[in-house]
């Protein structure tokens, strides 16, 4: 063995980033005799640094000084593995990372013939060694999260082997444990009114049983072993406590929902409060959007679902806790009424009327443009949208064809008030999307309706032309034209557009808001002008479709007059939001 001085003399290999160690120990240092008797175990740590004889480590696990140790090195220079045997010369608390420690190991070169222990135990106890780390940099999952990282999620999983044929998540279970596959296929499927629909194949790298871990909820398919499958397991909580202090974790996992969201049409059916998930039928940057069902009204409702990457930020949740009361009072005809909200496996969801049509960006994308008098129609519904808005004190911050639904008749609403903020606010508020964000939003500064207006303006030019005035997809590049460059003329697409139509579109879009309408109702009244000049009808002149909704009450003869009261109260209230209530008597013949 080399002497203190003679180790310190020696020349250490510094590096910048920490190469990857498994440490075999043992709980108690043995005689050399009966070293290979001992059940060992391995533990990946961290190499800082090392010379011919030591190494500098870093471990979430203390060691005594003298335990006797194996340790394989793997360089990422030469691709190979590097195997050691000696002792812990000294282990104290890292005082740069809490809840880690420094390691002095004092190695020499393994004897010819000893081998590194490979016993590890029960199978359902195993712990990946330095072949799994290889396979493990393969993985999405490991490319995805930090390097410091890696050592305590390798010393996190565990091993599991599943036959061919077995199932081993069963839909409706808790969720307690996601797996990443080493060997084998699996088959991904869910039972859906007595059908079963295949959801996708799982293979080498893959990761099954994510959801349910991120969300908390029982899990929501079935997962069958296609063939013998090897799979390394780490449990919720385990994964709970990683995610706290490595949040680049969380993020990987929840990219990876939001990805098979998107991909699979196929959903289980969930409740959430008193609402009934059924299908999927939408999803942007922010959510997904499912078709449900009330469950005690059997009223058709849309969910919004908030993606976990935004409802678990802290300043996201308080900020829409605050005004999620303000957007669920907004009841106007051209904005889609929101019902309720729940906050349910680990996210937010928004409940809100289901409607049937297309959103206008889908519209626009089939005819290319849309001609003027279809235009002047769909701004004044939306500007009167905006203003009642206004009035209650949101901004939207995010008018785009996407978040205008069409409705049959030409009827318009407003969706997604999912970035609103109070007037005057700074800092606080979504950015909105790049091709139509006001100069005011881009460099933080305080903002109110007129955010909105600027944002109307270029998509009613978009809606007019059939193109962006800005075009540029690099979202950089996108807002330097929106503080700097000027809108260009909207006469070199539609030379024969209506000049008040023209200097509508200029005025909303001017950088300084100064310079724009003061407010909705100046703008509102701008539109009505221009519509009566062209001899054109505004949405107003067209009586609105009324809908009925039946109810039916069961009742006694003696529970009559009680009834009666209530009817007569219930009628008033409606009455007074412009509802009328018509009863009539059927004989039950259940």
């Amino acid at each position: 063995m080399t002497s203190p001085s003679e180790r310190r003399r020696s020349s250490r290999e510094d590096f910048s980033v920490p190469e990857i160690g498994v440490l075999y120990y043992l709980e108690k240092a043995p005689s050399s005799a009966s070293v290979s008797t001992h059940q060992w175990f391995p533990y990946f740590i961290d190499i800082l640094n090392k010379n011919q004889t030591g190494v500098l480590a870093c471990s979430g696990k203390p060691l005594e000084a003298r335990t006797t140790i194996y340790l394989e090195i793997y360089s990422r220079r030469d691709k190979s593995w590097s195997a050691y045997q000696g002792r812990v010369l000294w282990s104290e608390a890292d005082g740069n990372k809490t809840g880690y420690y420094r390691l002095g190991l004092d190695l020499h070169a393994k004897e010819q013939g000893l081998p590194i222990p490979k016993s590890r135990g029960r199978p359902e106890n195993l712990r990946p060694l330095g072949e799994e780390y290889l396979f493990f940099t393969r993985t999405r999952l490991l490319r995805a999260i930090p390097r410091d990282a890696v050592c305590p999620v390798l010393n996190s999983i565990f091993h599991r082997a599943v036959p061919a044929g077995e199932r081993f998540i069963t839909q409706g279970d808790p969720g307690d444990t996601l797996y990443v596959i080493q060997q084998g296929a699996c088959l991904v499927f869910l039972e859906k009114g007595g059908e079963r629909i295949m959801v996708t194949r799982l293979k080498e790298g893959d990761v099954v049983g994510e959801m349910a871990v991120l969300t908390g909820e029982p899990r929501n398919a079935h997962v069958e072993a296609e063939s013998d499958l090897v799979l390394w397991g780490l449990a919720k909580e385990r994964f709970d406590d990683l995610a706290v202090a490595h949040p680049d974790l969380r993020d990987f996992l929840t990219e990876l929902v939001a990805h098979r969201f998107a991909t699979s049409r196929a959903t289980v059916d969930r409740s959430i409060g008193k609402y009934l998930i059924t299908d999927i039928i939408g999803q942007g940057g922010y959510s997904i959007v499912y078709k449900g069902r009330h469950l005690d009204l059997d009223m058709p409702v849309a969910i919004k679902m908030m993606k976990h990457d935004m409802a678990m930020d802290p300043d996201f949740i308080r900020n829409f806790r605050q005004e999620a009361r303000t957007v669920a009072s907004l009841n106007h005809p051209h904005i889609v009424q929101v019902y309720d909200f729940e906050e349910r496996y680990r996210t937010l969801f928004i409940i809100m009327e289901y409607l049937e049509g297309a959103p206008l960006d889908a519209l626009l994308e089939k005819l290319g443009r849309l001609p003027v008098p279809q235009v002047l129609r769909y701004l004044r519904q939306i500007v009167e949208g905006l203003g009642y808005a206004h009035d209650k004190g949101l901004v939207h911050l995010d008018i785009k064809p996407a978040n205008i639904f069409l409705l049959p008749g030409d009827r318009i609403k407003i969706l997604d008030f999912g970035l609103a903020c109070p007037p005057g606010s700074e800092g606080l508020c979504g950015l909105g999307t790049p091709h139509y964000v006001s100069p005011e939003q881009i460099e933080g500064e305080s903002v109110d309706g007129r955010a909105d207006l600027y944002s109307l303006g270029i998509m009613t030019f978009e809606l007019l032309t059939g193109t962006r005035p800005y075009v540029d997809e690099d979202p950089a590049r996108l807002m330097e034209a929106h503080l700097t460059r000027e809108l260009p003329d909207p006469r070199d697409w539609v030379p024969d557009l209506p000049a008040g139509l023209c200097d509508f579109i200029l005025k909303t879009t001017r950088k300084d808001q100064t310079e724009r309408y003061r407010d909705t109702g100046e703008a509102q009244h701008v539109l009505e002008t221009i519509s009566r000049d062209l001899g054109l009808a505004g949405p107003d002149d067209r009586p609105e479709d009324r809908q009925m909704l039946s109810l039916f009450l069961f009742y006694r003869e003696a529970q009559r007059l009680g009834l009666n009261a209530l009817l007569e109260e219930f009628s008033g209230k409606l009455r007074e939001k412009g509802i009328a209530l018509k009863a009539a008597d059927f004989k039950d013949i259940a």
